[in-house]
């Protein structure tokens, strides 16, 4: 997750379809962010580590060494299973797939919050660009493609602000676990995201959160060419950050993002945080970046987003 101090900024999801327009229930329990969300999300704030995206607070979830292990020998076991059973991709491939998006745009009961449907437009068309590495010559393509399954319109004052996460989640998901949800919200952060291993848990509230003027065009200077959803994508995908666990040979499971021992801000070309050899991935979707800066995803995460697709997702 990422968050910033003048304007929030939350997940952003790719999704199609018609607007519709209506009150959902409330009255639901109040429990706020971060507090209610469960099923270990991928980004959310803990009292205490890296500031986040923007410079507003902590950003998310710590993992320790000995998580990230544990995660990566059930996919390890997994994806091995799968692939006895005919069911993962052939050696010398990747996994594929066009992702069902749904927008779950949560408005106050005035109206606040709303985001025209050209803007959704425009945010699956950036999911589908920096998926397909289309930013840079270095960028990876992907093989994953997004198109909008459908989009709906909440007008709940509690939801909005992303109160009551849990129970708004709970009731308003589509899809299967191969669909990315994108709920559009107003609050402190840029985004929230939960990590596929975490689905069998807690199917409900799978996806994304978004602060709702991320989007292309919104009003988060520095934060408003749809960025986050990316970002946070690459969480629900299966990524972590590129600056996850520091300055270690670990760090965030990938071979090809240098380590870097904190995230970067804003877009400081040359940074070398770690004595690890590389500079800084900074123009990669999982650093803290501007949006302007980024441009890539690397094929060492494309590969594991694969895996964890056949994995989790598939």
């Amino acid at each position: 997750m990422r968050s910033f101090v003048t304007r929030p900024r939350a997940l952003a999801v790719l999704l199609a379809g018609t607007a519709l327009a209506f009150s959902p229930l409330g009255g639901q329990a109040t429990a706020q962010l971060p507090v209610d969300q469960t099923g270990n999300p991928a980004c959310f704030t803990p009292e205490e580590g890296p500031a986040a995206r923007g410079g507003f607070g902590a950003d998310h979830r710590e993992l320790s060494a000995a998580e990230q292990k544990a995660i990566e020998a059930k996919t390890a076991q997994i994806l091995k299973a799968k692939a006895a059973r005919g069911l993962a991709p052939q050696a010398g491939t990747l996994a594929s797939a066009s992702v069902p998006v749904y927008v779950h745009v949560m408005l106050s009961k005035t109206g606040a919050g709303d985001v025209t449907a050209a803007q959704i437009d425009q945010q699956i068309a950036e999911l589908n660009q920096d998926f397909a590495g289309q930013e840079s010559s270095q960028a990876a393509n992907t093989g994953f493609t997004f198109y909008l399954a459908g989009t709906d319109r909440y007008k709940n004052d509690q939801w909005h602000k992303d109160r009551q996460s849990t129970s708004y989640r709970s009731q308003t998901r589509l899809g299967g676990k191969n669909a990315l949800n994108i709920w559009l919200v107003d609050f402190s952060y840029l985004g929230i995201a939960t990590f596929p291993w975490d689905y069998a848990s807690n199917p409900k509230i799978d996806g994304i959160r978004v602060q709702y003027s991320s989007l292309p065009g919104g009003s988060a200077t520095n934060y408003n060419e749809g960025k986050t959803a990316s970002h946070e994508a690459g969480h629900w995908f299966g990524l972590y950050h590129t600056f996850q666990g520091g300055c270690t040979s670990t760090n965030d499971s990938v071979a090809d993002t240098p380590a870097q021992s904190s995230s970067s801000s804003g877009c400081p070309e040359g940074r070398d945080s770690c004595s690890l050899p590389g500079l800084d991935p900074i123009h990669n979707y999982m650093d803290y970046s501007y949006d302007s800066c980024y441009n890539q995803f690397t094929p060492g995460q494309s590969t594991r987003i694969s895996n964890m697709w056949t994995a989790y997702r598939a």
